[in-house]
């Protein structure tokens, strides 16, 4: 008796399959392409399930394609620099780059035993030499065209450790390795002017990318670049307060777009960043508590301080409201963030939620200057909807909507303030003070200043024999390493000993791809095959990179573009954001021991078993419940499709099926398996919903194994292998080698003959609850099928007044009766 050995079927088809090249895209760009791919791993050490998930879709995906005659680029890499291998080089005393290429490997393998059809050819890591050195070459073609500068940018500091530290690294406004308290401080960095894109980035989600895209994402995209349009103007500070501030500032500009409500401010606000707190911290212009209350606050993550209370403390400065002339006190606040606008606000508590919870809290005053046009002004919350100005000057009386743009114009016209676009999207900050990155391709000339390397020295490469402790950054205290020559004047200077965000590295790795850059070494990419392959396709991945890794990614096209590079606008036309793998209704993690090891699933059921069920148990957007026995239940349908194989006999060809003298099980056996086909075009194109695929092919299975009858039987695993080889390659492929050489791994045509029913059945329901079922002709008519209903249900309707029939043609019959 046949017995179905998953290990050593899987086993001889991955060597197949290596050493034939089966997954390596074609030169001729005469075909149809499909360029398929999902988002690049981190190098962490080994596969959890969400890389599973991600990959057997995109790897069902592209094997569709593939097999229906697409020249299908579907390629694999590694996102390979940053923290992660730091840290762990520290814990496990070896070197990062050890680390790294070690855990590539070992992850390497475990995405071959899935049977994944990635490209081998195209594989790169984002740590290799060869991939820095094109990405310095963009680097420098940015600062060469205005896109890069160098500016001061205010860090997390931890003096302890003498280092920088990411906003994860900060845990309670402590460093996350020895414990003490952080210090925010001001560093020169290097930032990518993504704002000068800003509009373009968010045109093109209504233009390119609306329809393609989830709206979800579409939705933080818009958020997170933040278009609003207001009026800027700036609080003069007293005379009181400039003298206290030693004449060292005369005011600050604010931003609002509510300049409807400019009557109603009653206190100013500054983040805890602002240059004014800066300078009276650095000046000591605070009292004792006031100076506590000030630091306390800065050591707390803007990011953690917006979902905490509201608090603050008053600066003992004041401004003047430009239009009224009245004091206005100017309080430090956590809700004011330093990266918008100019990290200042005119608070207006009667009309603004956020700044009427401040205001109750310190007991400051509310002026009403809004009204609603109907009922009764509420004073016990801020009233925040449209209404009648009041309290408001020269513009009392006018309906707020027309009072935004009435006095915008009295600013301008006074010369006091202005309309503007204002964008919550800030430059990207690239720059970071580690080692284990791509360094920043830069040096620093005491005659020349900030110079490129020259485009023939590059990479430049980080320096192998370094030790990495967690204090500080190795490339500034290597003894040789940051000791060099200006390549414009000749004189002695150093490297800059920054690295790049690793973000930078996933900006573009897509149009790396494109290109067999083994044969094409002197290039990142060769323009004609960016013109091929991309935009890719269909890319996949976690929602949790909606916004800054797509972002990037969008915002390097289109600098890339501008650079001459190539000609698209966009780098993904569609996208799928797969939802994460739960177990016992958790993400899985180490701490709560919930873990489910891929490669113990492997060893245990084979590849298949966890394509199948990862693409079975929910759909791709959703989350998904791990289940012992649905891996069971999936390990058990793959052995019965293989045991079940010596029903069928051996062909080239899709067995031509006399219809004339089939039964009603033999009928409904083809109708079920060609439902399948149908059903597998959309799914692999459009839906993505494999789960109901999946299901369909299992009914296909379960009909045609109530039939006697060989060619029928062998035309449903024609079609059947056919519809479930990308999501169980290995066993598609040793059934279908066995009994069709192969030969129905192409296109088949839907026999639309085979999808019609001769007979329909109707669930009858009467008043709405189903008391029958009846089974008639498909081509009986309207007056056919009720007559035959109310025949079946005729007991509940005896003696009653039919009030309404409801017919649902190929779907319901219900009938309405009263008394």
């Amino acid at each position: 008796m046949r017995e179905y050995n998953p290990s050593s079927i899987e086993k001889k088809w991955q060597k197949i399959w290596d050493e034939t090249d089966a997954f390596e895209p074609k030169e001729d760009y005469t075909l149809p392409k499909k360029y398929i791919l999902s988002m690049f791993p981190y190098p962490s050490g080994r596969i959890h399930m969400g890389h599973v998930r991600n990959y057997s879709i995109g790897d069902a995906i592209a094997r569709y394609y593939r097999k229906n005659g697409y020249n299908v680029l579907h390629p694999i890499g590694w996102d390979s620099f940053g923290m992660p291998a730091e840290n762990a080089a520290i814990k496990h005393k070896t070197h990062p780059k050890k680390w790294t290429y070690e855990n590539i490997d070992y992850m390497r393998n475990e995405l071959k035993n899935l049977g994944l059809s990635f490209s081998k050819k195209r594989e790169f890591a984002t740590s290799d030499p060869e991939y820095t050195r094109w990405e310095q070459e963009f680097i420098i073609k940015m600062y060469e065209n205005g896109l890069l500068e160098r500016r001061t940018q205010k860090v997390n500091w931890c003096e302890t450790c003498h280092t920088v530290l990411a906003n994860e690294q900060v845990i309670d406004g402590c460093c996350w390795r020895c414990d003490n308290p952080i210090e925010i401080k001001e560093l020169p960095g290097w930032y990518i002017k993504i704002t000068k894109y800003a509009d373009e980035l968010l045109e093109d989600i209504d233009t390119k990318l609306r329809g393609n895209w989830p709206d979800r994402v579409l939705t933080m995209q818009k958020n997170w670049i933040g278009k609003s349009t207001g009026l800027k103007f700036k609080f003069s500070l007293s005379d009181e307060s400039k003298e206290k501030l030693n004449g060292k500032f005369d005011g600050y500009e604010v931003f609002t777009t509510r300049p409807d409500t400019i009557y109603g401010v009653t206190y100013s606000a500054l983040a805890p960043e602002h240059p004014i707190v800066d300078y009276m911290l650095e000046n000591n212009l605070f009292d004792k508590e006031t100076e506590e209350k000030v630091k306390h606050i800065r050591s707390i993550l803007p990011k953690d301080r917006q979902a905490m209370e509201k608090d603050g403390v008053y600066l003992g400065i004041d401004v003047v409201h430009p239009l009224t002339g009245e004091k206005v006190p100017v309080w430090l606040a956590n809700f004011v963030l330093v990266e918008y606008g100019s990290g200042a606000v005119m608070a207006v508590p009667a009309h603004d939620e956020r700044d009427f919870e401040f205001a109750t809290k310190f007991n400051l005053p509310i002026k009403w200057v809004i009204k609603p046009q109907n009922g009764e002004l509420d004073k016990s919350q801020a009233y925040t909807g449209e209404g009648v100005l009041i309290n408001s000057g020269e513009f009392t009386g006018m309906k707020n909507t027309e009072a935004k743009e009435a006095i915008i114009k009295k600013m301008e016209e006074l010369g006091i303030g202005k309309k503007e676009v204002n964008y919550r999207l800030r430059d990207w900050g690239i720059s970071r003070q580690r080692y284990w990155g791509a360094p920043l391709p830069f040096i620093k000339c005491p005659n020349c200043g900030i110079v490129p390397e020259k485009l023939e020295n590059l990479p430049v490469t980080l320096p192998e024999d370094v030790e990495i402790t967690g204090s500080g950054n190795p490339l500034e205290t290597h003894p040789t390493w940051k000791y060099t020559k200006c390549p414009k004047c000749g004189s002695d200077a150093e490297r800059e000993t920054d690295t790049m965000d690793t973000f930078v590295q996933s900006s573009w790795y897509q149009f790396r791809f494109t290109t067999d850059f083994h044969k094409y070494p002197d290039v990142p990419f060769r323009k004609e095959d960016v013109k091929y392959f991309a935009p890719v396709d269909q890319y996949i991945g976690g929602i949790e990179h909606a916004i800054l890794h797509l972002l990037y990614a969008r915002f390097f096209t289109k600098a890339l573009r501008d650079l001459g590079y190539f000609d698209i606008d966009e780098p993904f036309k569609k996208l799928l954001t797969q939802g994460m793998v739960l177990k016992d209704g958790s993400k899985m993690s180490k701490s709560k021991g919930n873990v489910v090891d891929p490669d113990e699933i492997v060893a245990k059921y084979g590849a298949d078993t966890a394509r199948l069920f990862i693409l079975f148990a929910a759909p791709p957007e959703q989350e998904l419940e791990w289940s012992d026995s649905a891996v069971e239940g999936a390990f058990r349908f793959i052995n019965r499709l293989y045991l079940n194989t010596e029903k069928a006999y051996k062909t080239d060809k899709l067995p031509e099926i006399d219809v004339s003298n089939l039964t009603k099980e033999e009928k409904e056996a083809r109708r079920k398996v060609y439902e399948t086909l149908k059903r597998s075009e959309e799914t692999y194109t459009k839906t993505f919903a494999f789960n109901t695929l999946i299901a369909s092919a299992m009914e296909s299975l379960n009909a045609l194994n109530k039939i006697d009858n060989k060619d029928i039987f062998t035309e449903g695993y024609w079609i059947i292998l056919n519809v479930l080889e990308p999501i169980i390659p290995h066993v598609a492929h040793e059934i279908s080698d066995e009994l069709f050489n192969l030969n129905n791994f192409k296109p088949v045509k839907i026999d639309e003959n085979a999808l019609k029913k001769d007979e329909i059945n109707y669930p009858v329901s009467v008043n709405g609850k189903k008391r029958a079922e009846i089974s008639v002709s498909a081509e009986a008519s309207k007056e056919e099928v009720l007559s035959q209903a109310k025949e079946a249900v005729k007991k509940y309707i005896d003696g009653k007044e039919i009030v309404k029939e409801i017919f649902v043609p190929g779907r319901i019959v219900n009938i309405v009766v009263k008394g």
